[in-house]
């Protein structure tokens, strides 16, 4: 059972999530009031759901206070579509970002690889795993099949979070969080570079080996 902590001020809307969830063995518990939320112990939760509009408190403001303090996945849920609210919240510690309305669907496929990656990372630290892929951080270079790619700042940014999380679903909005030289955050510039990637390793969007598309989340990198 994976239990979930959620903060959100409307309960009908939480119903309707944990409703869903419960049928994948994942059991929510919400907290209207961010207070009792924070109070909650959430050592005991293997993940957070967050709503941004709170009654007294911000929810950008909950997050930073839960991440400072705790090792705990979060996803923030909400309406308000600002992309500065998404830039912020990431910041701070979010660990992704989904905006409402949603499909639950979406949200449970978000859970699950979010604690895949959090399990994975908290059992080793080590290497990335047995890739086709190698990172040379002093050269800034990154290679495939052993041969150095020429790669944009850009291209290089997205392949090396993807290589980080290998074998992992990715979020378009991870990705693009991490690209710091992706100047349009609202574009399709991530398809593009992604694009540019595949074409660089000879990868067939149609029938990759590598970069696959992850339908509702974003991308994933295997081999």
């Amino acid at each position: 059972m994976i239990n979930v902590l959620m903060i959100e001020d409307d309960p009908e809307f939480a119903q309707i999530l944990s409703e869903y969830l419960i049928k994948f063995n994942i059991k929510v518990t919400n907290y209207e009031d961010p207070y009792l939320g924070l109070s909650a112990g959430i050592k005991n939760y293997d993940l957070l759901i967050l709503d941004l509009t709170l009654p007294g408190m911000d929810g950008l403001e909950v997050c930073k206070e839960i991440r400072e303090k705790y090792d705990i996945p979060i996803i923030i849920s909400s309406a308000r579509s600002d992309v500065n609210d998404r830039v912020v919240g990431l910041q701070i510690g979010a660990d992704d970002y989904l905006p409402k309305p949603y499909d639950p669907k979406e949200m449970h496929a978000r859970i699950t690889s979010l604690i895949r990656r959090y399990k994975k990372s908290n059992e080793t630290q080590e290497e990335v795993t047995d890739t086709l892929f190698k990172v040379d951080d002093k050269r800034h270079e990154i290679s495939y099949n052993g041969v150095p790619l020429t790669l944009t700042p850009a291209e290089y940014e997205i392949l090396e979070y993807l290589i980080k999380q290998h074998s992992f679903s990715v979020s378009r909005e991870q990705l693009v969080y991490h690209c710091k030289s992706l100047k349009d955050k609202d574009s399709k510039s991530l398809d593009v570079i992604i694009g540019r990637l595949r074409t660089k390793i000879g990868d067939n969007s149609k029938s990759p080996k590598h970069i696959f598309s992850v339908r509702g989340i974003g991308y994933k990198l295997v081999g």
